[in-house]
């Protein structure tokens, strides 16, 4: 039985003084016994969010970091400052990195792999644009997104990947793919995961939905089979994420 996990996604909201008050406020509402959850914060807030998380059970992951160990990029975190500080995961692929930053699917998986290398957990990014899933080619797009992700890791080491399918045309838009329609995405990464490492070990990768994903529809959507959780956006900012991780309730 696979633990669901969800994440928020902060992105660039939220000052250190605004997200130490945050985790005061939320730290009790959203801890759980029953599923991972995870704050993504912005490079500033990881340590005074490590910091006031100690002891509550809540993780605490990067929004991005470099694939090198160190050198001249300017700008960049490596993985080995994260891992120093104490962060457990890192968001990687997002599609707004994709968008506005460049990022390949090459990048995504050297990126992946330094991840992997220095025990954080990656939460791999995947997602169609509205244009693609009109054209018909949605399975055919995320499977090599998903294989170029994954390229030349090990069956172990597969396992302990995150996979977040966030279709482009629901992050932050409001509309959300159907229950049937995440679940459909979902179930091919696990297809795509079998064909390649095993059917062992995609029954033990964990895949998450994220895009406009709310108190509202958290049940639904989590209640599908291959959807073992959210990555949340705007809801993590608020209140509203604890109903997202007592969606059992």
């Amino acid at each position: 039985m696979r633990k669901k996990i969800i994440a928020g996604n902060w992105k660039m909201n939220k000052t250190p003084k605004e997200a130490i008050e945050f985790c005061r406020l939320m730290k009790d509402k959203a801890a759980s016994s029953t599923v991972d959850v995870v704050f993504c914060v912005p490079f500033v807030d990881l340590y005074p969010v490590l910091e006031e998380l100690k002891g509550s059970g809540i993780g605490v992951g990067a929004e991005n970091m470099h694939f090198e160990d160190s050198g001249a990029y300017t700008g960049e975190v490596s993985s080995h400052m994260l891992k120093e500080m104490g962060v457990s995961y890192v968001v990687l692929g997002h599609s707004e990195r994709r968008q506005y930053f460049g990022e390949t699917d090459k990048m995504v998986n050297k990126k992946v792999k330094k991840a992997l290398e220095v025990g954080i957990t990656p939460i791999m990014c995947c997602g169609e644009t509205l244009e693609q899933r009109e054209a018909g080619i949605t399975i055919e797009w995320i499977r090599m997104q998903v294989k170029w992700g994954l390229l030349g890791l090990s069956a172990e080491e597969v396992e302990k990947v995150v996979i977040a399918y966030e279709p482009i045309w629901a992050i932050g838009t409001g509309k959300t793919a159907s229950s049937l329609q995440a679940q459909e995405v979902c179930k091919a990464i696990r297809q795509v995961v079998g064909e390649v490492y095993g059917h062992a070990v995609a029954e033990k990768v964990r895949i998450q939905y994220g895009g406009s994903v709310s108190g509202k529809n958290a049940a639904e959507l989590f209640a599908m089979a291959d959807i073992d959780g959210g990555l949340v956006g705007g809801a993590s900012l608020k209140e509203e994420f604890q109903e997202i991780v007592h969606y059992q309730k």
